[in-house]
């Protein structure tokens, strides 16, 4: 942890980092947005200068001053990213869960995107050398190859990013500078007016400003990596950044002033502005630019899944940590569902000017959740209510033009992208929506009222001994509560006698890594609750865990391990633990609502795909028993049986 404080704090490799783990996407996006922009459109000094207007102002309002300047202010314990934002405001009110699911789902849709869009574009460079290349199969082949190697863990290859990346941006600074040095009045672009002027006079205004956005498009990853990164390192590594995109678009504008009058097809500004002896290598940057952007996705796309699953917002899945890296982790499952998604987006839309069409609408959803859930964060923290309501207009207003210039590409890509988004914020809808609706049938019944018969089925040699020690996990929250299903696996369901009954709690907290414990001794050396305090980003390696807390007790003398049975208490040897998990079924219920019975379909049929409860807590499966106990929802009408003598 020392050493994670250490990289947040301003410093050279601070910012060396940076560069290479938050700035893949959008320090990619000069390879297609002024192509976007000028899309088939006859190029004129209204297109080049209101273009370039709109770049620079949305870089400048939506990147700096929101995210850079606002937005990095709500870090929870130094994290950030949306359900990070979520735990911090979550208590004032319900319905925020909405906009964080909405949020979480659109940013899974851009993972899917991301690495399609940049790879593509990258590689079509090699057209101008090679011009009946296929580009697609090496897109393919490129993005199987990031997929397969995320197993392995990216530590490696990730202590290279920050250098390459610093290449990449030193290079297209260095491209755009050439070219603006030739034509310097290209800079008056930064003037506002020409953007006012190109939106409220071009009949297209709304397809230009979809196209403009994607500039932006990286600007949610800024806030994801707070925690890998440090505010201080982020703020100062974006002035570089921010420079460096500035003199490329505006080397791009230059470029392009020459063929006013003309269409663009399918020529890309970026690759024109490189002399040609350089070209095979700036292709080559700029590959591997596109795969550490797109890489940066994938593992915020695994971070943000694994924090979902802790906040009960998405099905357990297996989560592997592939190296000892803080934050590095490998999920699986949405490991191939990405790579599927990548492979039908370059399938279906073969080049990158097609993917643009699809590109951009879902983050623009996840950027206004985002401002949403800032302005709540920013009435929690007394700021003064006129100043939020400023902060949710102007951004509120920033955002829906965008979402509304991005709407129309719907019907050109924009429908794959949607359908993603959807299907990602149904499953955590969900899956939310199941465990509260099961929650609500679960009985609670005081544990105290029982405490006298667990110790006479504790001390009952009738009963033969289950265990000498046996585990239950609950749900309850109070001390005095247990779930009535608990009482049922003890006492009736098959009695178990066990020296000690343990009761294990999981408190998953609002802030990131808390790891803390409570012990409650209920009856002395019979009965014993341990509540464990995890923040969301905490593994709930339950096992380990309780392990740990065993000892603790031994070595305070809280606790006697040793086993009761008389020939192995002789030799001082520990006593077994036993496992019990219960899984609760809810039964098909005609009291339910229709909404109530499809919701609890789609749960089961996630919970089918998702790994058990044992698995998701880490217990080992030689130790562990799994009962299952139906939640009875309907009363059932008495049964009225006539007997005949």
């Amino acid at each position: 942890m020392s050493h994670h404080k250490n990289i947040q704090k301003l410093s050279a490799a601070g910012l060396l980092i940076s560069l290479g783990i938050i700035y893949g996407d959008i320090g990619t996006s000069p390879l297609y947005v002024f192509k976007a922009i000028i899309g088939d459109r006859l190029i004129t000094p209204d297109l080049i200068l209101g273009g370039l207007s709109c770049i620079f102002w949305t870089l400048t309002l939506q990147t700096t001053l929101k995210y850079v300047v606002i937005t990095l202010q709500a870090d929870n314990k130094g994290e950030g990213g949306i359900f990070s934002l979520y735990s911090l405001v979550k208590r004032k009110a319900k319905w925020l869960i909405i906009p964080a699911m909405i949020g979480g789902a659109a940013l899974l849709a851009d993972g899917i995107m991301t690495p399609a869009v940049t790879v593509s574009a990258a590689i079509e460079g090699l057209g101008l050398i090679y011009s009946d290349l296929p580009t697609v199969p090496i897109v393919l082949a490129i993005l199987i190859f990031l997929f397969v190697l995320q197993q392995f863990g990216t530590s490696l290859v990730g202590k290279a990013f920050g250098p390459v990346m610093w290449i990449w941006f030193t290079m297209i600074a260095i491209l755009g500078l050439v070219y603006v040095l030739k034509l310097p009045e290209i800079l008056k672009a930064v003037n506002p007016y020409y953007a006012y002027h190109i939106l409220s006079t071009n009949p297209e205004a709304f397809l230009i400003i979809g196209a403009v956005f994607l500039c932006t498009t990286g600007a949610e990853a800024l806030y994801s990596d707070l925690g890998h990164c440090g505010r201080a390192n982020i703020r100062i590594s974006w002035i570089y950044v921010k420079i460096c995109l500035v003199l490329n678009y505006m080397g791009q504008g230059v470029w392009l002033w020459g063929l006013q009058g003309t269409k663009l097809g399918d020529v890309n500004p970026f690759y024109h502005l490189m002399p040609n002896w350089f070209l095979i290598y700036g292709i080559l940057i700029a590959s591997v630019a596109a795969t550490i952007a797109s890489q940066a996705l994938i593992s915020g796309s695994f971070t943000l899944i694994a924090e979902a699953v802790r906040l009960n917002l998405w099905p357990k899945v297996k989560i592997n940590y592939p190296s000892e890296q803080k934050g590095q982790l490998y999920v699986p499952s949405m490991n191939w569902i990405l790579l599927a998604g990548c492979i039908i987006v370059v399938l279906i839309f073969q080049k990158s000017v097609n993917m643009e069409a699809a590109y951009g609408l879902s983050i623009t959803v996840a950027m206004l959740m985002t401002t949403i859930l800032v302005s709540v964060f920013l009435m929690r923290k007394k700021v003064p209510i006129y100043l939020v309501g400023i902060f949710l207009t102007v951004y509120g207003v920033i955002e829906l033009t965008f979402l509304a210039g991005n709407a129309a590409k719907i019907l050109h890509g924009g429908w794959f992208t949607l359908l993603m988004g959807i299907s990602f914020f149904a499953i955590m809808w969900a899956w939310y929506n199941g465990r509260r609706i099961r929650n609500r049938y679960m009985k609670f019944v005081d544990i105290e009222e029982f405490f006298p018969l667990l110790k006479n089925i504790s001390t009952d040699e009738s009963i033969p001994k289950y265990a000498s020690n046996l585990v239950y996990l609950t749900s309850a929250n109070f001390n005095t509560e247990i779930e009535s299903s608990v009482i049922y696996s003890i006492i009736q369901k098959h009695p178990k006698r066990a020296d000690v009954y343990w009761v294990l709690h999981v408190d998953v907290t609002d802030e990131p890594y808390t790891m803390e414990y409570e012990v409650d001794q209920m009856i002395q050396d019979k009965l014993i609750r341990i509540d464990f305090r995890l923040g969301f980003r905490v593994e709930q390696r339950i096992n380990v865990l309780f392990r740990k807390v065993v000892e603790e007790l031994v070595e305070s003398g809280e606790f006697d391990i040793t086993s009761k049975y008389k020939s192995l208490e002789a030799q001082k040897i520990p006593g077994d633990f036993r496992f019990v998990v219960i899984e609760k079924i809810i039964s098909n219920s005609n009291s339910l609502r229709f909404i109530e019975r499809l919701t609890m379909s789609c749960h089961r049929i996630l919970k089918m795909l998702s790994i058990s409860e044992r698995r998701g807590f880490g217990l080992d499966s030689s130790f562990v028993t799994i009962e299952q106990v139906p939640l009875i929802v309907d009363i059932p009408e008495p049964i009225r049986l006539i007997r005949i003598k």
